[in-house]
Parts: C-alpha cells; sequence; structure tokens
C-alpha cells in the first residue's frame, strides 16, 4: 500500500489537478492507494482573513467568503466546462458550515473560530479532486479526515489521540482498500471526540499522511512537492541549491526540526516507529526519483542552510538584578507552553536569559502581559535564525558577509545564528518593552 500526499501548489489550478490526476494514474494504481491533499493554492491565506474579519465585521466576513467560494466556482467550471451538480452540493454543505459559525453570536475563542473555518480549504479541494477523478474513470471513496484522525481540543494544533485514530483508520479504509477503491482525504485537520474540527498546525497535511501511512503499515509514503526533492537550502534564497538523495530519518527531523519547509516536522516520528520509508518528488517531473527517507545509515552530507524569518529575540532580566535561577525558568518555561511559544535558540547568564522565537506579536504581549511585574523584558523583532547543518569554517563568513550576527551557538555538526542584515545598525526600541 502507498499513501500521496500532495500540498496547495499542486492544485494551485486547474491544470494542476488534471497533473495530480495523471499521477494517480500513472504511478498509484495497481497497488493500495490512499490519497491526502492540502487547500488550493492560497485558500487558507484567505480564510484566515474570514476568521479575523469574524471578530470584527460579520459583514466582511461574509462577503470575504462568498469570494472564496466564487473563485472557487470558477475554478470548477474551468476544470468541468460546467458546475457538476453533485458538487454544488457538496460544496453548499461546506460552506453552510463556516457560514453558521461566522453568524453565531456566542462567545468563542479565535483559536476555535479558526479551527472551524480555516479547515474549509481541504474539504473542498478533496471534494474538486475527488470529482475529477471520477470524472476520469477512477473508482475512489472520499473520506472526511475528521472521521479518522480524533485529537484533543487543543485548537490550531490538535494533539493526535492515538489509540482511537488509529482504531478509525482502519475501521474505515482498510475494507475501502480491500475492495479495489482509491480513498481520498483531506490533510491538516481533524476532531475532537465531541465532533469539533481541530487542525494539525500550519502545514499539517504531510503529519495527516504519516499517520494515516503508521496506521495501516503502509508499503511507502509519497509526497509530492514543485521541487525536485529535499535541497541543500531553500532555492527562493540561494542559488546553486542542489537536491540531496538519501537521508536518515535523523537527519530529516533535524533539518525539519530547525524550520526546514520541505516536510512538516512532526512527519517523520511515526514514519520511524514503523519503518515506512518516505520519498519526496517532483509533481513537475514525477518520474524523476526525488530524495529517498529511511532507517539508512546517515551518508556524508554537504553543507544544508535553513533560515527562519521573522524571528525575535525576547530578552527577560530580573528587576532587582538577581540571579535568573531554576524557579525563574520554570515559570518563564510554564508560560511558554500556555502561550505556546516556541523556543528556537536561547542563552542564559547571571541575570538574564534570552530566547528566539517566531514573532508572533499577539502572542508575546499576552506573555509580557504576564511577566510585567517580574522581569524586564525587551524584544528586538524582524530578525531571522540561520541554522547550518554540516557546515565548514570555511563557508560561514561568505554566509553572513551581509548581517550582523546577534546571537550565535555552536555544536557538534550545526551552527545557529540570530541575524538582522548589516544597514539596518541604528537600535530601535521594541514596541513590547517594559
Amino acid at each position: 500500500m502507498q499513501v500521496f500526499k500532495f500540498g496547495g501548489a499542486s492544485v494551485k489550478n486547474p491544470d494542476g489537478i488534471k497533473n495530480v490526476s495523471n499521477i494517480i494514474k500513472h504511478y498509484g494504481l495497481g497497488k493500495p492507494l490512499m490519497v491526502v491533499v492540502s487547500a488550493i493554492g492560497k485558500t487558507t491565506n484567505q480564510l484566515e482573513k474570514v476568521v479575523s474579519a469574524k471578530f470584527n465585521n460579520i459583514d466582511l466576513a461574509k462577503g470575504l467568503l462568498d469570494e472564496i467560494r466564487l473563485s472557487h466556482e470558477s475554478f470548477i467550471i474551468d476544470l468541468f466546462g460546467n458546475f457538476p451538480v453533485v458538487l454544488e452540493e457538496e460544496l453548499n454543505e461546506h460552506f453552510t458550515e463556516a457560514e453558521w459559525v461566522i453568524e453565531e453570536t456566542r462567545e468563542m475563542s479565535y483559536d476555535y473560530v479558526y479551527d472551524q473555518i480555516v479547515s474549509l480549504g481541504e474539504l473542498i479541494s478533496s471534494r474538486i479532486l475527488a470529482n475529477w477523478l471520477i470524472y476520469e474513470g477512477v473508482i475512489v471513496d472520499w473520506l472526511d479526515a475528521r472521521s479518522l484522525i480524533i485529537t484533543n481540543d487543543t485548537w490550531r494544533e490538535g494533539r493526535v489521540l492515538w489509540t482511537e485514530t488509529n482504531e478509525r483508520i482502519r475501521t474505515e479504509v482498510l475494507p475501502i482498500i480491500a475492495s479495489g477503491k482509491v480513498v481520498l482525504t483531506q490533510g491538516f485537520i481533524g476532531s475532537t471526540n465531541e465532533n469539533n474540527t481541530v487542525t494539525l498546525g500550519r502545514e499539517g497535511s504531510d503529519y495527516t499522511a504519516a499517520i494515516i501511512s503508521a496506521a495501516l503499515d503502509a508499503e511507502a509514503m509519497i509526497i509530492w512537492k514543485d521541487v525536485p526533492g529535499v535541497l541543500t537550502a531553500d532555492p527562493k534564497v540561494f542559488e546553486n541549491v542542489t537536491k540531496i538523495d538519501r537521508l536518515s530519518y535523523t537527519e530529516a527531523i533535524e533539518m525539519t526540526y530547525y524550520g526546514a519547509k520541505v516536510i512538516h516536522p512532526k512527519t517523520i516520528q511515526p514514519l520511524e516507529n514503523k519503518n515506512i520509508p518516505l520519498f519526496v518528488k517532483s509533481f513537475l517531473e514525477p518520474e524523476a526519483e526525488g530524495t529517498y527517507i529511511s532507517a539508512d545509515p546517515d551518508p556524508e552530507y554537504p553543507p544544508i542552510v535553513v533560515v527562519e524569518k521573522s524571528q525575535a529575540l525576547i530578552h527577560f532580566s530580573s528587576k532587582d538584578l538577581s540571579f535568573i535561577a531554576e524557579h525563574h525558568l520554570a515559570r518563564l518555561f510554564n508560560l511558554f507552553e500556555k502561550h505556546r511559544i516556541k523556543v528556537n535558540m536561547m542563552r542564559n547568564t547571571a541575570i538574564s536569559f534570552t530566547i528566539c522565537s517566531n514573532h508572533d506579536s499577539v502572542k508575546i504581549k499576552n506573555l509580557l502581559l504576564e511577566l510585567k511585574d517580574e522581569f524586564k523584558v525587551v524584544v528586538d523583532p524582524d530578525l531571522e535564525l540561520y541554522t547550518v547543518r554540516h557546515y565548514n569554517d570555511a563557508m560561514l563568513p561568505k554566509l553572513f558577509e551581509e548581517k550582523i550576527i546577534l546571537l550565535e551557538e555552536r555544536i557538534k555538526s550545526t551552527v545557529q545564528l540570530v541575524v538582522k542584515n548589516a544597514p539596518a545598525i541604528i537600535h530601535r526600541k521594541s514596541e513590547y518593552s517594559n
């Protein structure tokens, strides 16, 4: 059995849908197959605007949702040449669910509303792809991922309840697979036991496919991307990047932990637990080999550069010049967990503690509200975090010749540096300082 995962770039237009269909027919049929698909193109970003508008201007939220509906209807007509009645009914059902959430007047948290509305993107794209596959003669069953992936109620980053999830997947999927059909579902979304929709974290469709692969003991999982495989750096940022032919699970986990975007960070563990190989291949060149990720021993790797933009350094210091002791750190880390602030790097001295984190202004402000009486806090925004795996000293000066290094840490085979652009040398007092 194989599990295919297609991201938003692969289905961003009608030609993309047709290409995905061709890949499924040429590379997926003949073996049991399950397909996981993301939302079309930039739909998730558009739905995030709907969520924000819901809390400020309901009429605006409805208008933005209507725009998304119209764009998808136009997409469907371009694809099919008409608007299939069955597809119109399916889309109406999903859009109506989103409209109910927008119009709901009871108090709901932002993150809860986010999950109920943003999940619409995957539901719509999977309906369109399923109908096109049927149109192309592929025997396919559409399944709602919310009936398969069961999580707790950590909105926007649901934590999988593995026993229930594995049982659901096997019970619902295996009979369909045994009948010879392709199974199609959505990435990124799941459900609580109370039937509330939960998302698994931004770009979480890879993780969905890995959960399903592990539950079904798949022979292989294939992620289809718009790049030829896992590269030594982001080709949108750096020139002369090269493809890595083979990766160990360990190296893939390290890369994704440090922010490599080609695979979702949680993807590898379920596959490693079942020793399921992962292929990262190009939907633009499906015949090419791509990158093979497995339990094989680590080969020799070239330097691998990962850049995380939109970072901030958050500096904590005691107000009375007392040492930053263990109880201070325990307090801080409890609040990091509460406000879901990811620590990408940290450094402590006698009277200060500094972390590098994603620059989420809302989360940081909420954190500082709780700490204003305990610590002096200064935030330096608009930074970048570079992680270089398997570096050599000769490459670093060239890499950072136009950067100012604010924080650096080296361990075996890995160097991390928080930097800002060299021209920005005048200190700007942070909007968060207290």
